[in-house]
């Protein structure tokens, strides 16, 4: 086994297509007999599963981005595997790097929908969040059996899945050695005591503001939190600058004109109940700019869905007939890289997500609501599966289906008469369930290439994938709830983005008593980005979210662009800088959201561990300089050589 490691030092370019699918062979043949569903890999991948679904769970809520956890956990599987058990096995790594990849799937599916029930006040247990990601989970696993073999084997080259031939590169260079793990290790701790001494012990604050009182009293600042900047420099300047756009045009644009216009109304004016003359610049935000934001944020996921579309219905139709061109083949391999999931699994992931939507108290979502389930499960399953292939599980547009969900479901609960707080939580609850199997179902698809790549068994990897996805519910869910009991969910603190939106849908659909016409403006907005060709996601977030995230965010962005233009000219150098800062912020992130959900923690339980405020003064000044020389900090990090 040493000897072919030795000789394999990386993927062959067949692993990128030039080749039927089914001539590839694997970076790991089928011929070597190698562990991979171990207890090492399982408890790692678990674990794994776990701290990514609770960090993007905490991520989410908070700006309403996940980061991708397939990636970051192939650095920490091969780093941990070698550098503690003193085990050099990929396929051990990639077993342990797709359970890890689950934690952000379902992460995703929770916070897009669930936490509208806690916005309805009809309140939220950590058990419905458990019983819902289990469901969807289970379905979103499977769904996607019967058509593995097409989207992965027979479109080889053809469907790219740009994120799983990163992950097997990843893999790959780790298990040879490298220094990846070290990166994403000193981003955990470095964001974890960024974290603790701030939002923590207090020594300074977590956000620097400033209100403009010449110009309507509008407000400009920064939540100086370590995640929010390892977010911007994950996604580059490009992004988070048009999410900076949209924060400029509505808290220097919108807000100012509402104030001045509102200056002149004595009373107040719908939606709010209170004059806007008496209103702050969050408060005007919080009554009126938040519509217009959830109006172009709806029309973004409508506008990518119809973009979407015909390679959405390309994608089912190839799939199925790629399916049942399946079923009547000759092939009766049964090595590992053909062993799929028994069918039956399919089938009792129908039967039990129907009869789960239907008959558990607390789902109740009827049969009407079991069978809706199962069908938008099973269509956005194979979609899913098909849409990661193209663009990725990052971009993968699973709110824009869910959206599309929530239209159709909501509709026919108040045609045939389930209206009311009823109706509204069956919608949501429903939506929940297929909103959990589309991003878990994209997830598994992702996961499932990169182990054909390596060589690994697609039914370890689902049973892997689905152990994992149900204990890292327990994670996720504690989240949500820890958030809504520490800080509020729809507050400033944790606006849920997703989960607003939704309620705004349901309630549009539900009792027709919005203020349609900011939506309406939202959604010409978001019509503009899409004829001017920007990204509209990006710029229907910054309408949407506080300015001071999109702020930070668009820092960390910069921070990039500076490390970037530090090595113009030397491609190697600029590239390797660049994915030795996106591990570095990726910890980042992780580091952050373990201590924040820790505070949240000490916060549910009344404990105050806040002894720095009493010591250091609370100004604006001290707080930016401090994170201002931690983005430098980050930037002569990713920049700097490492010692040979």
């Amino acid at each position: 086994m040493s000897d072919l490691n030795k000789e394999a030092r990386k993927l062959s370019k067949d692993a990128y297509g030039g080749i039927k699918g089914e001539d590839y062979i694997p970076f790991i043949p089928s011929t070597v007999v190698m562990p991979e569903m171990t207890g090492y890999s399982i408890i790692l991948g678990i674990l794994f599963a776990i701290l990514f679904a609770a960090a993007n769970t905490y991520l989410g809520l908070k700006v309403g981005l996940t980061i991708s956890a397939g990636i970051p956990g192939a650095i920490l599987a091969t780093g941990l595997f070698k550098a503690i058990f003193k085990r050099n096995n990929i396929l051990e790594a990639n077993f342990t790097a797709s359970l890890a990849a689950v934690g952000e799937s379902i992460a995703g599916g929770i916070i897009f929908i669930l936490p509208a029930l806690i916005l309805f006040g009809m309140g939220l247990s950590m058990l419905t969040v458990i019983i819902v990601t289990i469901i969807g989970g289970f379905m979103g696993c499977y769904f996607i059996t019967p058509v593995r073999k097409y989207l992965i084997v027979e479109e080889h080259g053809s469907l790219i899945y740009p994120e799983s031939m990163a992950q097997s590169e990843v893999l790959v260079i780790g298990s040879e050695g490298g220094k990846g793990f070290k990166y994403m290790i000193t981003g955990i701790a470095t964001g974890m005591l960024y974290k603790l001494f701030s939002g923590g012990f207090g020594f300074w604050k977590e956000s620097a503001t400033y209100i403009i009182k010449p110009y309507e009293k509008t407000m400009l600042g920064i939540d100086t939190l370590a995640s929010l900047l390892g977010v911007g420099f994950i996604i580059g300047l490009e992004t988070s600058s048009l999410m900076f756009a949209g924060g400029i045009v509505a808290w220097l644009g919108l807000i100012p004109l509402i104030k001045y216009f509102g200056n002149f109304i004595p009373t107040a004016v719908f939606p709010s109940s209170v004059p806007i003359t008496d209103m702050s610049a969050q408060e005007v935000w919080g009554s009126y700019i938040r519509y217009i934001g959830a109006g172009a944020v709806a029309m973004g996921g409508f506008i990518s869905l119809a973009r979407s579309m015909p390679t959405i219905i390309s994608s089912f139709r190839k799939s199925l007939a790629g399916m049942l061109e399946g079923e009547h083949g000759s092939s009766k391999k049964t090595d590992r890289i053909n062993q799929d999931a028994p069918i039956i699994w399919l089938i009792a992931a129908a039967v039990f997500g129907f009869l789960a939507t239907w008959l558990i108290p607390s789902i109740g979502g009827g049969i009407i609501g079991g069978i809706l389930a199962v069908i938008f499960c099973f269509f956005f399953a194979v979609v899913s599966a098909r849409m990661v292939g193209v663009i990725g599980a990052s971009n993968n547009p699973v709110s824009g289906m869910t959206i599309a969900t929530l239209l159709i479901v909501a509709t026919i609960f108040k045609l045939t008469g389930n209206v009311g707080d009823d109706g509204i939580r069956m919608s949501l609850l429903v939506c929940g369930i297929v909103c959990v199997s589309t991003a878990v179902a994209g997830g598994v698809a992702q996961s499932l290439k990169a182990t054909y790549i390596i060589g690994g068994t697609p039914k370890k990897i689902q049973f892997g994938m689905f152990i994992a996805l149900g204990i890292a519910s327990i994670g996720a869910g504690a989240t949500v709830i820890l958030m809504q009991n520490a800080y509020g969910i729809g507050s400033d603190a944790v606006p849920a983005p997703q989960a607003t939106l939704m309620k705004l849908i349901v309630e549009g659909i539900m009792t027709a008593q919005l203020p349609w016409t900011l939506v309406i403006i939202g959604a010409a907005i978001a019509i503009f980005c899409a004829i001017a060709k920007l990204p509209i996601l990006a710029v229907a977030l910054g309408l949407y979210l506080p300015i001071t995230l999109s702020t930070a965010i668009f820092i960390g962005g910069i921070v990039r662009k500076l490390v970037e233009i530090k090595f113009k000219g030397n491609e190697e150098d600029k590239n390797e800088a660049s994915e030795k800062g996106i591990l570095l912020a990726s910890g980042l992130v992780a580091g952050d959201a373990i201590v924040g959900i820790f505070i949240g923690i000490m916060a549910a339980l009344n404990i105050s561990i806040n002894f720095g405020a009493k010591i250091v003064p609370q100004s604006n000044l001290i707080t930016f300089i401090i994170f201002a020389l931690f983005c430098a900090w980050v930037y002569k990090y990713t920049t700097s050589k490492d010692k040979k």
